[in-house]
């Protein structure tokens, strides 16, 4: 009997809803291919949840999104939402997902491409063979800690406050997952933190060496976050999986992605402790080029097989798509963003029709 998946599809604003359809017809292949059965629910999110419902995470949304084993979200946003207020702009919808499903690990892949190599900025020899996994924390960190704002002093001079802060179990957490997530790949976990300077990185430090004594076949690393970034610029190769916190994690997870030459092509997942996780591709809602079928549907299949792999444990079926847009790629099949001399230019539907074909071959 086919094994039963319900996936709730958020298909948001801009070229969210073009993109997404390419990634449902894909999971019908795969269904046929690994004797799956999915059930797709969709719901609102974002701008198009605020002209329907004025809010940008309606109630509903979130009680589907609970009632389902993976949820695959497009794009939100744009510019038609952006003289809201900040609590009731699209992007408040995203954070209140995150909140609402309690996830607190960001998975962010930096792979390189063989047949988009020349897209890096970096050398050939540099980055050819890159494959890193990014494991931020999502949910602590100096953008939740407090105290924080911006305060008066007793001279009347204002002073800016964020505050750094975690406990032991906020670490042991996102430990947890990219110990696990290190196994699935290479072994090697290099956690990355300031813990020469800040007592929360000490703690960090302590917390993470602690866990590698239940994970004796990860071998864990540690650097400090300035020589992190210059050595993934350097030498991007020595890494496999990279664990960090909140903000180190912003600014270092873009940092791996720009290695690929094109942050079009990337996915993500967010994981809570539940299992169920959020997919969704790094690229945003290109609202210039919605609805004109110039969209990049390869980002959203990446994210697919993300949800494949990590929300639903069906590897197989996830290399099965990687390897579909490898190919796909390697025919010569380009859109705009990543088209160059000598490709086939296809638009958002015509680049799903030839990654099916290869599918289905």
């Amino acid at each position: 009997m086919a094994q039963q998946y319900r996936i709730t599809l958020l298909p948001g604003d801009g070229i969210g809803p073009e993109i997404m359809a390419v990634a449902v017809d894909v999971l019908k292949v795969v269904e046929k291919k690994f004797d799956l059965q999915f059930e797709f629910q969709e719901a609102l999110i974002g701008g198009a949840a605020i002209d329907a419902t004025g809010e940008p995470l309606p109630a509903a949304t979130l009680d589907v999104c609970r009632n389902s084993d993976a949820v695959l979200l497009a794009a939100i946003g744009g510019y038609k939402w952006d003289s809201l207020p900040s609590h009731l702009r699209p992007e408040a919808g995203l954070l209140g997902l995150r909140a609402g499903l309690e996830l607190f690990a960001n998975l962010r892949p930096a792979k390189i491409i063989p047949q988009l190599i020349d897209a890096s900025t970096l050398k050939r020899e540099i980055v050819e063979g890159v494959d890193i996994m990014v494991v931020r924390e999502l949910t602590g960190g100096i953008y939740f800690g407090k105290p924080k704002g911006i305060f008066d002093t007793e001279t009347g001079e204002k002073r800016g406050v964020n505050t750094m802060a975690y406990t032991e179990s906020e670490i042991d957490r996102i430990g947890r997952v990219a110990f696990e997530i290190a196994r699935k790949r290479q072994s090697k976990l290099c956690s990355v933190d300031k813990a020469n300077v800040l007592e929360v990185s000490q703690l960090w430090r302590d917390r993470m060496t602690k866990l590698a004594a239940q994970y004796p076949d990860v071998e864990l690393t540690h650097l400090y976050v300035d020589n992190a970034a210059m050595q993934l610029v350097r030498a991007p190769k020595q890494f496999d999986t990279i664990v960090t916190g909140n903000l180190f994690g912003d600014i270092l997870s873009d940092a791996a992605a720009m290695l690929t030459g094109s942050i079009g092509m990337l996915p993500s997942a967010s994981l809570g402790a539940s299992g169920l996780g959020v997919f969704e591709p790094v690229h945003g809602s290109a609202p210039d080029i919605a609805g004109l079928d110039k969209a990049n549907p390869l980002a959203q299949v990446l994210s697919t097989a993300m949800m494949l792999r990590y929300g639903l444990n069906q590897a197989a079926a996830a290399d099965y798509l990687e390897n579909g847009v490898l190919q796909v790629l390697a025919n010569g099949a380009r859109t705009g963003d990543i088209m160059s001399s000598g490709m086939q230019l296809l638009g958002c539907r015509a680049m799903g029709e030839a990654l099916i074909q290869v599918l289905e071959e």
